[in-house]
């Protein structure tokens, strides 16, 4: 592939390596109005919208979220250092999969653990995870990167011409076999998991 791809992908996963996702500590731990809760997302996650225009999170989604049972309704109009929690998981969960599977994978864990006066909470069970997914971001840059290089030996036969292109196109389709994997992975088991609920 020409230097340029080879520039670019050098910055994406530069900016990649820097994510920082929202941590447990700059979630307030007062309850926030619907304003304020529209307005943290998106101050804390612009850096990961496509266009200008996207929204991050709005009054109709958050509604929405409550309605769809994905989200426990707030108390007096106020959401909870919890509900700003569960937020942050289904903006990040609904990239991929809809509605109701985010429910199927999230009603278990606000019906568990939902109340900060739990022993073992969802702030305890975001820090975790928060920790995890610090590391696993190294593993998906050397697993991108491992994609790019095999890329770049594919269709040596082919002329000059067409081959950068084509070079391209094999890295695309190596990352989205990726994905395509991992989704189908969480989809089985998420459908074992409706399974196994209803032969309780």
């Amino acid at each position: 592939m020409d230097q340029k791809c080879t520039k670019l992908l050098s910055d994406i996963l530069k900016q990649m390596a820097s994510t920082d996702q929202i941590r447990l500590s700059d979630i307030p731990n007062i309850d926030l109005y619907m304003d304020q809760v529209t307005h943290f997302m998106e101050d804390h996650l612009q850096s990961s919208r496509r266009y200008e225009d996207d929204k991050i999170l709005t009054k109709t989604m958050i509604n929405n979220y409550a309605k769809n049972k994905l989200l426990p309704p707030p108390e007096k109009k106020r959401y909870s250092r919890e509900h700003m929690i569960v937020l942050i998981f289904i903006y990040y969960l609904k990239g991929f999969l809809p509605l109701n599977d985010i429910q199927t994978i999230l009603k278990p864990v606000t019906d568990r653990f939902w109340g900060s006066d739990k022993p073992f909470n969802i702030q305890d069970i975001y820090e975790e995870i928060y920790s995890i997914e610090k590391e696993q971001i190294g593993g998906t840059i050397r697993s991108v990167t491992d994609s790019y290089h095999k890329a770049t030996h594919s269709f040596t036969d082919v002329p000059e011409k067409d081959r950068e292109f084509l070079q391209f196109f094999c890295f695309i389709c190596l990352l989205s076999l990726d994905i395509y994997l991992k989704k189908e992975v969480i989809e089985k088991m998420i459908d074992a998991l409706n399974t196994d609920d209803d032969t309780k």
